[in-house]
């Protein structure tokens, strides 16, 4: 038996861990799969995240680490999960993404010379002030198999030496979840609960601290949705640093009425709200992808991306975060020129399955 314990530590983790736990069900004779959560980021809608949307099993190892700056997470957690390594032995330790857990994990197994799978492996941004870049470049340097969502992700890991016997193109897990509960989805009563009409909405996410965190970019933020609410209603799950940022900018109240502010939604109540959208205004990462798979127009907020493909082939605009340049495309996909683009290659919704099989087939 091959024993992997896999790693979620924020949201977007657990979309990626759910197909792989079906996959490595299938293989129940040769794989024992174990789940360790850290508490990176921790409410109770995960929970119904957990239980109700991904169908995941409750997770083995639960470690509670919690907020903190970045060193207190990477060390606690890295505390933590030395103990689990310890008693229970396993013969890979599984990361996804790009979260402090994925690099607390990985060095924390490779220095008890435990073998790292990184899923997601090789997207590069190139900016070096994220700290999911560098989460991301000293991840792929110490794991010892890794898969990868976009052919960018080839190209980068090549450059950086890695051997190609390391390096395995399958596709993208998130996609496997969005392809798997979508069906499931369609349940969802979210449009009418916020009066809704398919189609003809706008969805908003923005968190990062280039687009929140300073004054002037926050007016010209209220500003971007204000003219594009008079167009159409906006819908905008909010984080919480970005719902504090705009009280204490005083900015809250100046919000248009079409702007509804929600508190974070599940997974399913999510996909239905952007697979209906007209528009996504994201700074997000896994969102750019999501949208290109559902050939929704999206609109990042960002100077650069770690996912290329969604620019070059999907329906993504990387605009950078000048807010004013955002607010022409975006006025100009709601009058109707729209972005034509294509689902990349190999995201067919069974990625899981492949990184499954090529585990099986190391061993």
């Amino acid at each position: 038996m091959i024993k992997i314990i896999s790693v979620v530590g924020a949201r977007p983790n657990f979309m990626k861990i759910a197909p792989l736990h079906r996959a490595f069900l299938k293989h129940s004779d040769k794989i024992e799969h174990l789940i360790c959560h850290t508490g990176q980021h921790y409410d109770e809608k995960m929970s119904k995240v957990f239980f109700d949307d991904l169908e995941l099993p409750k997770p083995h190892y639960y470690l509670g680490i919690g907020s903190g700056s970045h060193a207190e997470q990477t060390g606690n957690i890295m505390i933590e999960f030395e103990k689990i390594l310890l008693k229970e032995k396993p013969d890979y330790i599984l990361v996804v993404g790009d979260v402090n857990s994925t690099i607390a994990c990985s060095l924390t197994a490779s220095k008890l010379h435990i073998k790292v799978i990184h899923v997601e492996a090789g997207l590069r941004s190139g900016d070096r002030l994220m700290p999911e870049e560098i989460n991301r470049v000293l991840t792929d340097a110490i794991s010892d198999h890794l898969f990868v969502t976009e052919k960018s992700g080839m190209d980068n890991l090549k450059h950086e030496g890695v051997s190609d016997d390391k390096i395995h193109f399958v596709g993208n897990v998130m996609i496997d979840s969005l392809a798997y509960y979508l069906e499931k989805a369609k349940q969802s009563e979210i449009h009418q609960k916020y009066a809704l009409e398919k189609g003809n909405y706008v969805v908003v996410t923005l968190h990062r601290p280039s687009n929140v965190d300073n004054l002037d970019q926050m007016s010209n933020l209220v500003n971007l949705l204000n003219t594009v609410a008079e167009k159409r209603k906006l819908i905008f799950p909010i984080h919480p640093r970005t719902r504090k940022n705009l009280e204490q900018f005083g900015k809250l109240k100046e919000l248009h009425k079409n702007v509804t502010l929600t508190d974070p939604i599940g997974y399913l109540d999510f996909l239905a709200l952007t697979s209906n959208a007209e528009l996504i205004l994201t700074d997000s990462g896994g969102i750019q992808e999501e949208s290109t798979y559902l050939g929704v127009q999206c609109i990042t907020l960002r100077t650069s991306t770690e996912r290329p493909v969604t620019v070059d082939v999907g329906t993504n605009q990387l605009l950078g975060t000048d807010l004013a340049k955002a607010l022409d495309a975006a006025l100009s996909v709601l009058n109707g020129n729209k972005k034509q683009g294509t689902r990349p290659e190999l995201w067919d919704g069974h990625a899981a399955e492949r990184i499954a099989e090529i585990i099986v087939g190391l061993n």
